[in-house]
């Protein structure tokens, strides 16, 4: 598939990879002024001359491509504003059109490469700029299967270092590492090319050898699903390779436009989907884009992706989430789990946060565009049975904490360390149970931002009352026979990890300091009661992390009690609360809690992403301005120019009617605090 821009080239993969003549290598180095250097001046270095401590880590795909890039959908144009998220002194390292003028074939960095949203524009901006190597220590998983579908090849410092020295390397190394049918994939150029020749009979599938064990839950609902040729085993192990068929997936105007183009492209104009009623649309990431002054140039491209979903639901007949007089039914992951996410399902979408349906004990995760057509199309998901973790959880979580302040412990204590690495999550315990369905959303949302594969719930009778509430086609038994739990004597690679509630404290994650090459990231830990006195100019609470009913919840008593104290908003602070469906609104109006919001300074903002990606109110202006916000990820840019904080629903509040970063507690405005 090479139809969607500029970008052409021969057959890719060779069976040989070398480096070719007059073709550069950018290395991604901690030293910016390094970058510029190769990018504007010809300097060209050596992997021997460089340690791989040199190299930037955590390197996050709003940084390869923020969102203001996403508005272009043909990759061509993505690639023209490569990295336009890499930021020194507030200065955009790659300039237009530099990764593309420099003729770059490699691209060398350090850990974690591709943290954070599953957009498959990141590993777009690279190929379609001519580089069609990728050389870390480590990939995050979205990021590599991305690059896996597009049929990029990547490989670590080592086999740079031969590379460099005129090696020619065979294919089958840089696959060697791969199970079978990934290596199938990429040997056959990505996802596409693949399906087309599986379809035609071409590939042959291998079987799976995998005897009778013990499951975690990931892997039962795998096995459950399982297709084709290699689908006859009824069980799997981590690292198996299989195709299964899935119960849904969604799309939305960020994405949609992407996956349209590749299906015109690859199957002709007149495309049509097997079975529509399994898939949606979402109108909900850029409602209110067109409000933000840096967007204004955009306007045009952003309705071209608004018209293409049209186009695509229209043609298709998949279901339509589309706004209503402006106004958005939801963000795309919690109105899935509150319509169609059940127990037992197996859900994929173009969205990292995806995973947060595992708290009805689903496997839900993001895929790039082009696996997401294929899926579409084909009706089969590639699956690499991923390893997991399991943390059990005991205890109950002290007053002024919530599940966001778990998952920033966890963060902090495990996936700083990459024990999450590619894993599912499973959370389980007698602590579970203390946990509300909304709770344990916020849990396995955050599972993308600890590089995980996804997250996953033991089901409960909580998960029963919450789903009949909302299912009129289901009943409990029907609900309860679903449940997947894990096998007794099941294997975690990732061990088992026990975590008291009791003992978890407020915690932020701070905003690091990129241009000392400490990136900002979810994983910044620190205890509130430890970071002394920020002051904070807006608080930003809501989005699909923290715009369910619970944190509604949260929102409301600390309000009431602000008001009851005499209290409003704090002088110089801007305080904005955005619902997360429509579901959620209705509630907070039957409840009065949105009169308690208003009457106490609050900007109330109807459902849609906003803010959490720099796409609407409650972004920062400034680069001297701090947030504190109960979104999900703090990369530098992605809500703006400031320093942002993530915190819970509670500690958000908490902090608008201080006017600095304040953990809650229920004696805190009687106090004069």
């Amino acid at each position: 598939m090479e139809k969607s821009g500029e970008f052409v080239s021969e057959v890719w993969p060779p069976e040989s990879i070398k480096l070719n003549d007059g073709k550069r290598v950018l290395f991604l180095t901690k030293d910016l002024d390094l970058i510029k250097q190769q990018l504007y001046d010809g300097l060209d270095l050596r992997m021997e001359d460089l340690a791989v401590d040199d190299l930037l880590d955590d390197i996050n795909t709003d940084m390869m491509t923020p969102a203001w890039v996403c508005f272009d959908h043909e990759p061509s144009a993505i690639a023209e504003n490569a990295y336009a998220g890499l930021l020194h002194e507030d200065e955009r390292v790659f300039t237009q059109g530099a990764l593309k003028d420099g003729g770059f074939e490699v691209i060398v960095s350090g850990h974690r490469k591709g943290t954070g949203s599953s957009r498959e524009t990141a590993p777009q901006c690279e190929r379609w700029s001519g580089v069609r190597i990728v050389i870390a220590a480590s990939f995050a998983p979205i990021h590599e299967r991305n690059n896996i579908n597009l049929g990029q090849v990547m490989g670590d410092h080592e086999m740079l270092k031969r590379l460099q020295n005129g090696e020619s390397i065979s294919l089958s190394e840089f696959t060697e590492d791969y199970d079978p049918v990934t290596r199938l994939i990429l040997e056959n150029g990505g996802i596409l090319p693949f399906a087309r020749k599986l379809k035609n009979n071409e590939i042959d599938l291998p079987t799976l050898s995998t005897k009778e064990k013990p499951m975690t839950m990931a892997e039962k609902i795998i096995a459950n699903k399982l297709i084709g040729k290699n689908g006859s085993a009824c069980f799997v192990s981590p690292g198996d390779a299989v195709l299964a068929t899935v119960d849904g997936g969604y799309s939305h105007e960020f994405t949609t436009a992407q996956v349209h183009t590749f299906l015109e492209e690859e199957y002709g104009v007149d495309y049509s989907l097997p079975n529509p009623p399994k898939f949606a649309v979402f109108e909900d990431h850029l409602l209110y884009a067109p409000g933000v002054p840096r967007f204004g140039p955009f306007i045009d491209k952003i309705q071209t992706l608004r018209d293409l979903q049209v186009v695509f639901q229209k043609h298709t007949g998949v279901r339509d989430y589309s706004a209503k007089n402006g106004v958005s039914p939801g963000i795309c992951h919690q109105v899935a789990r509150e319509e169609f996410i059940d127990v037992g399902d197996f859900i994929q979408a173009t969205d990292s946060h995806t995973c947060m349906g595992g708290a009805s004990n689903a496997l839900t995760y993001g895929v790039g565009s082009t696996e997401y057509a294929n899926l579409v199309h084909n009706q089969f998901a590639f699956v690499k049975v991923p390893e997991s973790i399991r943390f059990e959880l005991t205890g109950s979580l002290n007053s002024g904490c919530t599940a966001k302040d778990v998952i920033l412990h966890i963060l902090w204590y495990y996936a700083k360390h990459s024990d999450t690495l590619d894993r599912s999550m499973e959370f389980g315990g007698p602590g579970l149970s203390s946990l509300s369905m909304d709770e344990r959303a916020t849990l396995c949302n955050m599972a993308t931002e600890c590089s995980a594969k996804t997250g996953i719930c033991e089901p409960d009778q909580l998960t029963i009352d919450w789903l009949v509430k909302r299912r009129d086609n289901l009943t409990e038994d029907e609900i309860r026979s679903s449940f997947v739990y894990p096998d007794e004597g099941a294997h975690y690679d990732g061990g088992i990890h026990t975590i008291n509630l009791n003992e978890i404290r407020p915690m932020v994650a701070h905003p690091g300091n990129p241009d000392e090459g400490i990136p900002s990231d979810p994983t910044n830990g620190a205890y509130i009661d430890e970071i002394g006195d920020v002051k904070i100019d807006i608080a930003y609470a809501g989005s699909c992390t923290a715009g369910k009913d619970d944190d509604f919840s949260y929102y409301a008593m600390v309000t009431k009690a602000a008001l009851d104290a005499g209290l409003k908003v704090a002088d110089g602070v801007e305080c904005y609360i955005q619902f997360g469906s429509e579901a959620v609104k209705n509630l907070s109006e039957r409840n009065g809690w949105t009169e308690l919001f208003e009457a106490a300074g609050v900007k109330l903002i109807d459902p849609g992403c906003g803010a959490c990606i720099g796409a609407g109110p409650g972004v920062s202006n400034n680069s001297e301005q701090v947030s504190v916000s109960a979104i999900n990820r703090n990369f530098q840019g992605r809500s703006g120019p400031g320093k942002l904080y993530l915190a819970s629903p509670l500690t958000v509040m908490a902090s608008a009617f201080t006017g600095k970063i304040t953990a809650w507690r229920s004696d805190l405005f009687e106090k004069g605090d």
